[in-house]
């Protein structure tokens, strides 16, 4: 027991007489690395992750040769090798580490600001439709009223009654049906028939149905191709995608202005372009078009018929519906307002 307690004592006071040495040299290897740190701190995670695994690394590597007095003995070699070793496995898993926490970051991150932006897209939805929805059921209303109380008698009064609520009604009916429409694309239930439909057909559709609202607003409609090209699609939802760009264009071109549609087939995709005359979108807006319910400053005022413009979906829908068939729709302001492109893949063979 005396020769153990005196082997001991004798450890103990030759830890003690080279801990000194490890600390002079760990140390300032280690402050050297929380300097590092402290510089990356806005740097990316795998440098980080990096720094924390060779620090260690390089303080013991550090200590071992303060204590060593840099005598390469075998035992301080084998040591650095082991040391070595380490490095070599914890350096490049600290990196793999490192990325993989990152994109985690980042994913939940994007995640987080998705659903906050859905939650506010939802609430904006909701006070827009309640909004829209409650003015022309409350003329219904008041007119059904009128007509049931015998306030008006007038054969033509009674049809003007009837005729405007059938205008509300239609109205209405229109934007449950965008409001389905929507709610197919968000919830990623639409179902796509593809087949390959020919340009001419549903923009012919498209411009012929808008017709008789461009003439009622006194606006030019025309249409333009350089060529006619076939694309891979849904025919009615292309046929939606002309038509809500066409009437939104129609919308916010005052009367005698244009709305022109051009054709035409540009890098390997047919492209349909619609220019109206609204003046122009404000920077601050022009990124937010295809937002649901957003309907700009210029919109949110009565036209010269005394009617609103729609509920804001319109843009939405479309740009739902040209991303369900792999395409892309983007704005910008184009001479006297803004063009709306859309570009769609070809239909093979």
């Amino acid at each position: 027991m005396i020769g153990s307690d005196e082997s001991m004592a004798d450890m103990l006071a030759h830890v003690w007489h080279i801990l000194p040495f490890a600390l002079m040299f760990a140390l300032p290897v280690a402050a050297i690395g929380a300097v590092v740190l402290y510089l990356l701190r806005r740097g990316s995670l795998a440098s980080t992750m990096t720094v924390l695994v060779v620090i260690p690394v390089l303080a013991t590597l550090a200590g071992v040769l303060g204590i060593s007095q840099f005598m390469f003995t075998p035992m301080l070699t084998t040591t650095l090798l082991v040391c070595l070793l380490v490095g070599l496995v914890t350096v490049p898993a600290a990196v793999l580490l490192g990325r993989a926490i990152a994109r985690r970051t980042v994913w939940e991150r994007e995640a987080r600001e998705r659903e906050r932006a859905a939650e506010a897209s939802r609430r904006e939805l909701v006070a827009w439709i309640s909004h829209d929805l409650r003015s022309p059921l409350a003329g219904i209303q008041a007119m059904a009223e009128a007509l049931a109380d015998g306030v008006v008698s007038e054969r033509s009064e009674v049809a003007d009654y009837a005729q405007r609520i059938s205008c509300e009604t239609t109205r209405l009916s229109g934007m449950v049906g965008d409001l389905f429409e929507l709610s197919r694309i968000t919830a990623g239930a639409l179902r796509l028939t593809m087949s390959a439909v020919p340009l001419r057909d549903v923009v012919s559709d498209a411009i012929a149905a808008q017709t008789p609202v461009a003439e009622q607003k006194q606006v030019r409609l025309r249409a333009d191709a350089e060529a006619w090209p076939v694309v891979t699609g849904s025919d009615p939802e292309l046929a939606r995608i002309v038509r809500n760009l066409v009437s939104n264009a129609i919308r916010h071109t005052p009367p005698d202005g244009t709305v022109a549609v051009q054709i035409g087939i540009k890098d390997g995709d047919a492209v349909l372009a619609v220019d109206d005359g609204c003046g122009g979108i404000p920077d601050d807006e022009i990124s937010r078009v295809f937002d649901v319910a957003f309907r700009g400053t210029q919109a949110r005022t009565p036209d010269r018929s005394g009617t609103t413009t729609g509920g804001g979906l319109g843009l939405a829908i479309a740009k739902g519906l040209v991303e369900a068939h792999q395409g892309q729709i983007g704005v910008r302001n184009h001479g006297p307002g803004c063009r709306f492109e859309v570009r769609l893949p070809l239909a093979v063979g």
